[in-house]
Formats: structure tokens, C-alpha cells, sequence
């Protein structure tokens, strides 16, 4: 589209002027009798008589200005039908919320005043028009399923936080939510409503009646003898989307009007050489500065332009139109009537105008294509999605259909299947072999249904890709900012916004729409980086992408209030300058530094101390985002830097005289091109490049901020939404099973007992009606969620999140700068890969999926213990990390191919000594490593729980033994060269276990007091967890002393080391108490297990037993052979 205000655009006033009032006779353009037949056949009268009249009089542009008001004033409602309209109403015309005085609560309404969302208990608002008389009706679109009241109201109806429409004795109400009517007091009434439905409210003044429709569907009478008479008059009161369903009908006579004589200057063509007119298809129409044609949209548009600044007039009219055009089917490319009228408008319009209008135009698009119904090809969303990819140039929300309806879905995949066969542990077996024929070609038609709902899923998926390569154009900068940097600097907003509490919850994003968006994000992206490369030979592939480490501490990008791995920013920029200096060649102005208060900084980080009381998310699990993202302290002191001055030296000049180069650190919506891809000797975005880091092009350093984005939205909230997607599967599991259950219960039924048969064939048709519904749900989360396209573009995420902390980690010191964030993506998208796309997608089909594993494990081996990163949150995460990752046979081989000085330094980690440290999680990583070599210690599960089915059998507690003897190796080399490492840890570990032991003991007393009081038989649950964990940390570590007498033997035997016989009399102590409280007969112990109570099911005789066993039989074993 040509740039506004460029080349020879003429405004509506110098097309006026163009008009030739000194010559009537000529025109100049055409001649006088073809310009006038072409201009009665655009704007034809529908008054044929006075057509017939003016024919007699030749029709010029002069004449055309009073012509074309004289047309759109026939049909207008006179004074008369106007009062008769009016009669009954009070109110200016086009109806409104009343945003000024008639509201109650914390509410946020639209611009156009047509839409409200309620953000506190209970809001309420009204309109600005009233009734007294006659019948009346106002519409509302349901956008949410929220607790909301809709109906009317008197003006002497007080609302409150408590109490509103409806909940007063003047108000009437019909809540859909929970399919009741309001009148103070409540009854049932109507049905339940859904985003995207039409409430009707009607009121019949005439016979004192309210009644509500649901989709035009009448509910019945609601109210009657509704209160009326003088000084009664009803506004429409509503809380939720608000749409008028009559606008202004002079209004919108007018612009159907000019929109039939813009129809007809497409359609009609001027034959100058003959004469005549000629009619034309109007999609070949273009726009070519033909005099005549210009002349004539401009007098079209000098009442058309204002107008569609309306919202309704908009939706109803243009968007109507522009639809209309590609109805016929065919790619955006084949309709360039479309880019022809949008030409026509940006040379027509003022600039205001067309503003408002393509705003608008966009609104009512992602309106119409929220609430459109899902038929199954998806037609409505992609006719909406095609038409926004002609227009679409600076807004960015790209969202999915609200819900999925049944009906649609039934269509697509007629046949439904689920899994019939599981395997001893209750899993699903993927290629059963005693598998049916009938059961063959229900799976094989359930799988062609689900790939018939992937490609119509993929063309919509396509179209927002498209969308979002025209936002990510660099190129069309014209007169303004390009598409690209506009759409940067409102992401990096959306992100803040979504990154922080204090922002209204009303803007946030659903996470469902973020996990679409992720993933259209991503192949949008990757696409442009790999475009440059190709123009650029020098670059990176989108397949090697990083993050460069100087995104992260030269100031240029904002990370919000989200913490890095070295603490708060402003203490890293003060503790750090020295080595900013020298590795960064960035200078931070002493005095700057000293702007901020002593006491702001120690407020700062007392208030970030107490801001994060709670761990971080677990490696097998998607939790709720950690509270410190969300923290006041951390923003304060992004605030304090960006006032900061940062001053930059070239890198080839010698550093005893830098010379200092002003950087700007400007809000996001103030940074222009030049601040984010640079310009001569000013590299924007890679200001401060350390001296380790490869002095190559990577991509465009706008692409570089995206993804950087890109990888804090996964952060924000799609890795929890991935999660939640995971249950559909699971319910799936779970009906299957007890409907095969309910199948062989009704084989094994005697006949005599038709009453149990039949019961049981009820479960059984509601167990089938369940499946058949959630296989559906399944398969289309399958497509959209969990396909192999997303797997890819998880993955992917992975790696950038690896090789931009490998490159961070070069830096050394400067390691500490980097954002938090990037290590929790790294461990929940291998997580994600892992627990959440199998089986349908294997991870080991993954390219280059081995290396990838190993690069992860070094990341987690070096980094657990990294003195560098301080939060408590981010360290428990790595440690929970490492502590899953040795528990599957695939990631403990990746561990054992990093470099042996790694997994060296990582086992010198974990026998650092207990004391001042999380150490259960450091225990259960060796326990893991030992696991399938001790004494009895080949089981999955306890032999007393093999009857019982776990309740996760993904858990990593209870995978399959996996010892690796290669860690074992390291740590019996380093417990034996390193003799004040091995007594420290010894002592550490026999501490801990006379502390848990000793605790365990004292719980179990009271517990079995608790059991024997008579007036009390129950035992709280909390303290039962406790007991058991207590029990489960002193048989972990009893499993750790197993390992280190095993493997080091001379620790306990080898009476030349000092500590040899110290150890070995502790170890004594500890095992002679274990077996005294344990193994004598009807003893405390022994109770407590006879009780059988639920939460102590782990607590048995037998995993204690063999532990010490194992001990003693490995001492005495080494203790012969030494003599």
C-alpha cells in the first residue's frame, strides 16, 4: 500500500477544488453528455420521476455535490416518524453504557461505550437511554461464562459491591450462569449460556412483562406485573459485552447507499473512443488516476469516510462488503480488489479517518472470528483470517476459537476409538497384538478422522502465520515506523503486562490463546531469520539460534521485574562494573550508581528476600508461576538503572582512555529502529559484545529481542498450559479402563441377577458416552497442542535455551546477569517433551535428540552447585532437575557422556558435606545412582505395594532401577583420595540420619497414642506425610552408608585413616538403634505398621530391613577379606 502522505495524494477539499465552476459547458475529463449519463448511472435516484426529470437536465460535477445530498436525504424519516420512533424512549439515539454516573464497582468499558468488563465483586451498569412506553428490546454478546445478571433497571436502583441488577426491587434479571431469574428473590428459569451466545432482553410496557431470549430462541415470560406508571422508566442494565442490536437507521441508509455507488464506480467502465459506458466485472477493477473515477469516489467519500469511523456502521457495512468479495473461495493474492479499495481509502480518507476505520475494522474481524460457530472446515474462522491478512498491519493478537463444539467435531471423526489393552503396570499398549478386527478399523478410521481435522486446522494455522509475516516486515517503513519494530515494541508490552500482577487482570492473556500464538510466533519468526540468512551467508540458521549474553546486561532490552540468576540488577551492576569493564568494555557511571540510596537498595533487598518464601517448579510437573515475577522491589530497581548512564568503549582502542558512547534506555513504546538494529559504529541491541563471544552476524537483532520474548511467554504461562491439556489424556486412560472393567463385570454377571446387569450396563453407557465425547476433545487437542509440528517447535525452544546459556556461561562472571527464566524453560520444555507429547510423539525421534540430551545434562551438572546463582527458588529447581533426569535410563547416559572433568566436579558437588544445604534432594540423586546394586535392592516398588495400583506410574520414584557404575566409579575415586572430604561427608550424612530416624520414632509415638484414646481415632493427615517422609530420608540414607561401604570399604576398615574407627562406631550406634526399634517383636514399630493407616503405606519392615542388612553384610564381607 502506498505510504500516507506521500507522492501526489489529494485530499477530500483539493478534489473540490478541482471542479471546473468556470466552464459548464466542458469538463475537461469527458465529455458533457458521457459524464453525465456516467454520473446518473452511479448514483441512480429511486424516485423514478424526478430521475425522469433531471435526465432533461445534464449532470456535471458542479451539480454533483447538491445531487448527491438530494439522494441521500430520500427516505430519511421525517419530523413526524421521528417523534413516533422517539415516543416512549428517553435518551439520546444511539444507546450507550453510561459511563459517566451510572455504574457501581470497578469496571473497565470499551471505547465505543458498547463493551464492559467487570474487575471486582459485583459491577454493575446501565445505559443511557430509558423507556416508558410500547415494547422495547436491547441484545447482549456473552463473551465470557462469568457470574453476570442482564436485564432492567429504574433510575432510583442503587447498586453496590453486593447487590446488583436484579437484587433490588426495582430490577429484573436473568442470570445464565447459574439459569436463574432475579427479582430480589431468585427462582429457576431459562438455560445455560456460553461465550459467543445472544441474550434478548424484552420489555413490554404496554402489559407489564420482561422476557428473555437465547439465540432468538424465547425463554418464556420472566416477570410480570412489573412496576409502572408515571415517574417509571426502565434503562438497560447490563455487566458484560454490550451490543446495540438497532443502530441509527439514518445512518446506516446513508452508507449502504455510498457503498451501492462505490459498487457501481467498480462495476462501470468509460469507453471515451465510442462513447458509451460499459459495464465490467467489478474485481478487475484498479485504480489508475483515471480524472473522472477519482473525482467521483472523492465526492462519494466526502460522506462515506465519516461514517465508517462507527463501529456498527463498520461492521455492518464495510466488513459485510469486504467479506462479500471472497466468498468465491481462493488465496488473498487472487482478490486484488481488496488491495485496491484499501488504496483507495488511504488516498481519500484523512488520516484520523482511516485510522479509526481499519481499527474498527480489525475489532469487529476478531469479534466476528471469537464467537463464530466451529462447523467442521472451519470456514467462518478462515474466512475472517483471510480477510485480516489482506488488512492486517500493526495489531498482533491472534486467537483461537473459544470452544469446540460437538457437533462439528462429529462430522469430522464419525468414528470414535480409544485403548482396549493395557499392560500389567495399567499402561496403554501402543500395538496390542491381540487386537480385533472391529477394533483395527475403528482405530484406523479414528486416525483418518483425526488427520481430516489436522488439515483444517493447518490452513487456519497457516493464515495467522501469514498475518504474523506481515507484522514482521522490516521493509515498509515509508513514512513511519516498519511493521516489525511497531509489533516489537507493543509484543514486549504484551509481555509486560502478562508478566506482572499489578497489571489489570482484564489485559492479561488467556493461556490457551498464549500457546497458539507461541507456536504461530515461532514458525513466523524462524521464517524471516532464515529469509536473511539467505541474503546474508555470514549469519546463523534459525536451527543454531541464541540469545548473545549482552541482551542481558547492557540495558537495552527490558526484563521487567524478573529475576536473574545473580540476584537483583542494580547489586549485580554495582558488584559487577569492574568485570563490565574489562570483558564488556561497559563503564557505569560512578555517579549514577550513587543516585540511588543506600537504604532504597538494602529495602530492596530485604523486600526480595520476602518476596520469594516458595520453591520453584519440579521437573515432572507444570506448577503455578513462582510469586517473584511479580515482585514491586525487583522493578524499582530496573527503574533505578534505566536512569542510570551507561557508557560504552570501543573495543579495538586502548582501555586506558575509553571513550564513552551514551546509551538510551527508553520505555519500550519510545525505541525507534536505530535503537534496536544500530546504525554506524552503534550496535543497538549487542552493545557490550564480551571478548569471548564470536564476533559474527547472527540475525537481525529485532529477530534476536522476538525470540528472547518468545522464550519468556513460554516461561509466562504456556508450559503450565501444556500441563493442564495433559488431563484430557488421562480422563481418557481412566474411562477406558473402568468401562473394560464394567465389560468384564457384565460377562461374569449371572443371569439370575438382571438387577445388577442392569446397573451395570447404565455404568456402562455413560462410561461409552464419556469416551465417545473425550476421544473427539482428544484428538483436537492432539492437533492444536500436542501435534509433531509443536513438538518441533518446543524442542527448538530447548536448544536456544541451551546454546544462549552455554554462550552466557562464557562470560564467566557476567554469567550472573542472565535472566532466570531461560534455565526454568530449559528444564519444562525437556520436561514438556517428555511427559506431555508421548506417546503419540516420541522424544527419541526428535534430530539430534542423544546430543541435545547430553548438552542439558551438562547444564544441569555444572549449574546445580554454581556458586553464581543465588536464588534459592532457581537452585532447588536445578537440583529437582538433576534429581529426574538420573532416574531414566536415557538421561543418566546423557550424564555419563559429558566430559569426565564435568561429571567429576558434579559428584565432588554431591559429597559436599549436608550441613547448610538442601540435602535430601543431594541424597536422592545418589540413592538413584545406587539404586539396582544394593542389597534387595533390584525393586521398582516395595514388595508389600506390588498389589496396589500407584496413583502416577510416570513418577521418577518409581521407575525401573538404573545404577550407573560409571558415577559409582567417581565418587568411590574421590572418597578414597580425598580423605577430609570423605569423613566430612560421612559425618554429615550419619547426622542426618540420627536426625531422621530420631524424628520418625517420636512421630510414630504419638501416633499410636493418638490411635489408643478412645474419644479420639483419627490421626491428622499432615503429621502421617510427615512420619512417612521421615521414614523414607532414613532408609535413603541408610542406602547412601550401603553405597559408600560398597564401593569404600577402607573408609570404615582402613585403621590407618584417623577417622576409620570414629566412623565406624557411629555407624555401629546408629545401626544397633535402627534394629532395636524395629525388629523387636509387637513393639512401637511394629504397631504402627499393623494399623495399615492410609499415608503411611511406605513404612514396612522390609526397605529398613534390607538397608542395614546390606551394611552389615558388606562390612563383614570386606572386613574378612582385610583380616
Amino acid at each position: 500500500m502506498s505510504s500516507k502522505g506521500g507522492g501526489t495524494a489529494l485530499t477530500r477539499r483539493n478534489y473540490k477544488l478541482a471542479s471546473d465552476t468556470d466552464k459548464p459547458k466542458a469538463t475537461g475529463i469527458v465529455n458533457e453528455k458521457l459524464l453525465s449519463d456516467y454520473l446518473y448511472h452511479v448514483f441512480p435516484s429511486t424516485n423514478q420521476g424526478a430521475a425522469l426529470a433531471s435526465l432533461r437536465k445534464p449532470l456535471g460535477f458542479q451539480d454533483l455535490g447538491a445531487h448527491l445530498e438530494r439522494l441521500l436525504s430520500e427516505g430519511e424519516p421525517t419530523e413526524d416518524s421521528g417523534d413516533q420512533l422517539n415516543e416512549g424512549r428517553l435518551g439520546p439515539q444511539p444507546v450507550v453504557l453510561d459511563h459517566t454516573s451510572g455504574f457501581e464497582g470497578l469496571l473497565f468499558v470499551d471505547d465505543d461505550l458498547l463493551g464492559v468488563i467487570g474487575h471486582s465483586n459485583f459491577s454493575s451498569i446501565r445505559a443511557t437511554t430509558c423507556v416508558y412506553k410500547g415494547k422495547w428490546a436491547y441484545e447482549v454478546l456473552i463473551s465470557s461464562q462469568g457470574l453476570m445478571q442482564i436485564g432492567w433497571c429504574t433510575l432510583n436502583c442503587r447498586f453496590n459491591q453486593e447487590e446488583g441488577v436484579g437484587d433490588t426491587p426495582d430490577s429484573y434479571a436473568y442470570d445464565g450462569n447459574r439459569v436463574r431469574k432475579w427479582n430480589v428473590t431468585t427462582t429457576n428459569y431459562g438455560k445455560s449460556w456460553a461465550a459467543g451466545d445472544i441474550v434478548s432482553c424484552l420489555i413490554n410496557l404496554d402489559e407489564g412483562t420482561i422476557t428473555f431470549c437465547l439465540n432468538g430462541q424465547s425463554l418464556g415470560t420472566a416477570f410480570t406485573d412489573i412496576k409502572m406508571g408515571p415517574g417509571i422508566a426502565y434503562f438497560p442494565a447490563i455487566s458484560l459485552s454490550f451490543k446495540e442490536s438497532n443502530p441509527p437507521t439514518t445512518d446506516l441508509m446513508k452508507a449502504h447507499k455510498l457503498l451501492g455507488y462505490i459498487k457501481n464506480v467498480l462495476s462501470t467502465d468509460i469507453d471515451t473512443q465510442e462513447e458509451r459506458l460499459v459495464e465490467k466485472d467489478s474485481s478487475t477493477w484498479r485504480l489508475q488516476g483515471e480524472p473522472t473515477v477519482l473525482i467521483t469516489q472523492a465526492h462519494i467519500f466526502n460522506y462515506f469516510a465519516p461514517l465508517m469511523c462507527k463501529v456498527y456502521l463498520v461492521e455492518d457495512v464495510l466488513m459485510n462488503f469486504l467479506l462479500g468479495i471472497l466468498e468465491g473461495g481462493g488465496s488473498v493474492d487472487e482478490h486484488p480488489l481488496i488491495q485496491q479499495l484499501l488504496d483507495l481509502f488511504w488516498l481519500l480518507m484523512e488520516d484520523y479517518e482511516v485510522s479509526e476505520c481499519l481499527k474498527q475494522l480489525m475489532m469487529s474481524l476478531l469479534r466476528a472470528y471469537r464467537f463464530s460457530p466451529i462447523i467442521p472446515d472451519l470456514g467462518f474462522q478462515i474466512h475472517y483470517l483471510r480477510l485480516t491478512t489482506a488488512i492486517l498491519f500493526v495489531f498482533f493478537y491472534i486467537k483461537t476459537p473459544l470452544r469446540v463444539k460437538e457437533a462439528g467435531l462429529e462430522e469430522l471423526i464419525p468414528t470414535t476409538w480409544w485403548p482396549t489393552h493395557f499392560d500389567k503396570e495399567g499402561k496403554d499398549e501402543r500395538d496390542p497384538k491381540d487386537e480385533s478386527a472391529d477394533e483395527r478399523v475403528r482405530r484406523r478410521a479414528y486416525e483418518r478422522g483425526c488427520q481430516r481435522l489436522k488439515k483444517r486446522i493447518e490452513v487456519v494455522e497457516e493464515l495467522q502465520v501469514q498475518i504474523l509475516r506481515l507484522l514482521l516486515n522490516n521493509k515498509d517503513k515509508g513514512t513511519g515506523e516498519a511493521s516489525r519494530y511497531i509489533f516489537l515494541n507493543k509484543f514486549r508490552k504484551f509481555l509486560q503486562e502478562n508478566a506482572s500482577n499489578r497489571g489489570h487482570p482484564t489485559a492479561l492473556c488467556p493461556p490457551e490463546y498464549m500457546v497458539c500464538f507461541l507456536h504461530r510466533l515461532i514458525t513466523a519468526v524462524r521464517s524471516c531469520w532464515d529469509e536473511g540468512k539467505r541474503k546474508s551467508s555470514g549469519s546463523i540458521s534459525s536451527e543454531e539460534a541464541y540469545i548473545p549474553p549482552q541482551l542481558f546486561y547492557n540495558g537495552k532490552v527490558d526484563y521487567f521485574d524478573l529475576q536473574r540468576l545473580g540476584g537483583l540488577l542494580s547489586h549485580l551492576k554495582k558488584t559487577l562494573k569492574d568485570d563490565l569493564a574489562s570483558k564488556a568494555n561497559i563503564i557505569i557511571d560512578p555517579a549514577e550508581i550513587q543516585a540511588a540510596s543506600v537504604d532504597d537498595l538494602d529495602e530492596d533487598e530485604e523486600s526480595g528476600a520476602a518476596q520469594r518464601p516458595f520453591g520453584a517448579t519440579a521437573m515432572s510437573g507444570a506448577l503455578a508461576r513462582p510469586s517473584w515475577l511479580s515482585s514491586p522491589t525487583l522493578g524499582r530497581a530496573n527503574r533505578f538503572l534505566s536512569t542510570a548512564a551507561v557508557s560504552l568503549m570501543t573495543p579495538r582502542r586502548p582501555l586506558t582512555q575509553p571513550e564513552k558512547v551514551k546509551v538510551r534506555t527508553l520505555a519500550v513504546e519510545q525505541r525507534t529502529e536505530e535503537d534496536i538494529e544500530g546504525s554506524h559504529g552503534n550496535d543497538g541491541l549487542l552493545l557490550g559484545r564480551p571478548l569471548d563471544e564470536p564476533d559474527q552476524p547472527i540475525a537481525d537483532k529485532s529477530l534476536l529481542e522476538i525470540v528472547d520474548g518468545i522464550v519468556m511467554m513460554y516461561n509466562l504461562s504456556v508450559h503450565q498450559q501444556l500441563g493442564k491439556m495433559v488431563v484430557v489424556s488421562d480422563d481418557v486412560h481412566e474411562y477406558a479402563v473402568a468401562l473394560k472393567d464394567t465389560e468384564e463385570k457384565i460377562a461374569r454377571c449371572p443371569a439370575r441377577r438382571s438387577d445388577i446387569q442392569e446397573e451395570l450396563q447404565k455404568s456402562q453407557k455413560v462410561f461409552a458416552e464419556k469416551l465417545n465425547h473425550l476421544s473427539r476433545r482428544l484428538a483436537w487437542i492432539n492437533a492444536t497442542i500436542y501435534s509433531k509440528e509443536k513438538m518441533l517447535d518446543v524442542y527448538w525452544l530447548l536448544c536456544v535455551c541451551i546454546r544462549t546459556i552455554e554462550h552466557a556461561d562464557n562470560t564467566r562472571s557476567l554469567f550472573a546477569f542472565t535472566p532466570e527464566f531461560y534455565l526454568n524453560v530449559a528444564m519444562n520444555a525437556y520436561s514438556a517433551l517428555k511427559n506431555y507429547f508421548s506417546p503419540a510423539n516420541s522424544m527419541e525421534e526428535l534430530p539430534g535428540y542423544e546430543e541435545t540430551l547430553t548438552q542439558l545434562a551438562a547444564i544441569l551438572a555444572k549449574h546445580f552447585a554454581d556458586p553464581r546463582i543465588v536464588g534459592t527458588d532457581i537452585k532447588d529447581s536445578l537440583m529437582q532437575a538433576l534429581a529426574s533426569y538420573v532416574c531414566y535410563p536415557q538421561s543418566l547416559r546423557a550424564v555419563e557422556r559429558i566430559p569426565e572433568e564435568q561429571r567429576v566436579a558434579m559428584m565432588r558437588n554431591l559429597l559436599a558435606p549436608y550441613e547448610h544445604r538442601p540435602w535430601a534432594q543431594t541424597n536422592w540423586i545418589l540413592v538413584r545412582l545406587w539404586r539396582g546394586c544394593g542389597f534387595g535392592y533390584r525393586y521398582t516398588r516395595l514388595p508389600h505395594l506390588l498389589k496396589t495400583k500407584p496413583e502416577d506410574a510416570n513418577l521418577p520414584s518409581l521407575q525401573k532401577p538404573c545404577p550407573s557404575l560409571l558415577l559409582q566409579s567417581h565418587m568411590a575415586e574421590l572418597l578414597s583420595m580425598d580423605k577430609d572430604m570423605a569423613a566430612s561427608f560421612l559425618n554429615s550424612v550419619l547426622n542426618q540420619l540420627n536426625w531422621a530416624f530420631s524424628e520418625f520414632i517420636g512421630m510414630i509415638q504419638e501416633i499410636q497414642q493418638a490411635a489408643e484414646r478412645p474419644e479420639r481415632n483419627f490421626v491428622d493427615t499432615r503429621q502421617l506425610k510427615v512420619c512417612a517422609t521421615c521414614f523414607d530420608l532414613s532408609v535413603s540414607l541408610l542406602r547412601v552408608l550401603e553405597m559408600t561401604v560398597t564401593l569404600v570399604s577402607e573408609i570404615f576398615l582402613d585403621w590407618s585413616r584417623p577417622s576409620a574407627e570414629l566412623l565406624l562406631r557411629r555407624l555401629a550406634q546408629l545401626l544397633n538403634q535402627v534394629l532395636n526399634r524395629v525388629t523387636a517383636e509387637k513393639n512401637l514399630f511394629d504397631r504402627v505398621v499393623n494399623l495399615r493407616l492410609p499415608g503411611l503405606e511406605s513404612v514396612d519392615h522390609y526397605p529398613i530391613l534390607v538397608a542395614v542388612t546390606g551394611i552389615l553384610v558388606r562390612i563383614l564381607v570386606d572386613g574378612n577379606r582385610q583380616g
